[in-house]
C-alpha cells in the first residue's frame, strides 16, 4: 500500500506519471469551452489539459485542473482507490480523460458534499454559506498523465 503512494510521487519527480487507463482521444477540449457550454458535452468522453491546482488531501480521488488561458476549472473525479492522484501533482500540468457528467445537488446534498470535502482537506466549512442547491459538472476520470 505504501509503495502505491510513494511510487507515483517518485515518478512525478522523474518527469511524468501515467495514471489509470491510457489516454485514447487524439483531440483535447479546452476547459474554458466545457465551462462555457457544459450541456453540449454531458455524457461525452473528453480529454482536457490544465494545471493541477488542487488534489484531494485524504484519498487522492479527485484533482482540479485550471485552464491555462482562462480562470475556468474542472474537477477530475474517480472512485476511491481506482486512481490516486498524488498531492505532488499540484502546480504541474496534467492531461486527463473521462466522461463529462452533470450532477444536480439539492441544498442538503451540496452542504453534505462541501462538509465532506472540508473534512478531507482539513478546512473549515460554514453550512450557512450555502443558500441553494447547485448543478456541478465534472469529469469521471478514466486516465491521466501528470507532467513537469
Amino acid at each position: 500500500m505504501l509503495l502505491s503512494l510513494v511510487l507515483p510521487a517518485a515518478l512525478l519527480l522523474a518527469g511524468e506519471v501515467k495514471l489509470g487507463a491510457p489516454l485514447a482521444l487524439k483531440q483535447q477540449t479546452s476547459i474554458a469551452v466545457l465551462d462555457a457550454r457544459p450541456a453540449e458535452y454531458v455524457g461525452k468522453v473528453v480529454q482536457v489539459k490544465g494545471k493541477v491546482v488542487e488534489v484531494c488531501e485524504k484519498a487522492g480521488c479527485w484533482m482540479n485542473l485550471a485552464d491555462p488561458n482562462s480562470s475556468a476549472r474542472v474537477r477530475i473525479k474517480v472512485n476511491d482507490g481506482e486512481i490516486v492522484f498524488p498531492k505532488t501533482a499540484v502546480g504541474r500540468m496534467a492531461v486527463a480523460e473521462g466522461t463529462f457528467t452533470k450532477i444536480d445537488l439539492t441544498k442538503d446534498q451540496l452542504i453534505a458534499q462541501l462538509k465532506h470535502e472540508a473534512e478531507e482537506n482539513h478546512k473549515k466549512f460554514d453550512p450557512s454559506s450555502v443558500t441553494a442547491g447547485k448543478t456541478i459538472y465534472q469529469i469521471k476520470g478514466s486516465g491521466a498523465v501528470v507532467r513537469d
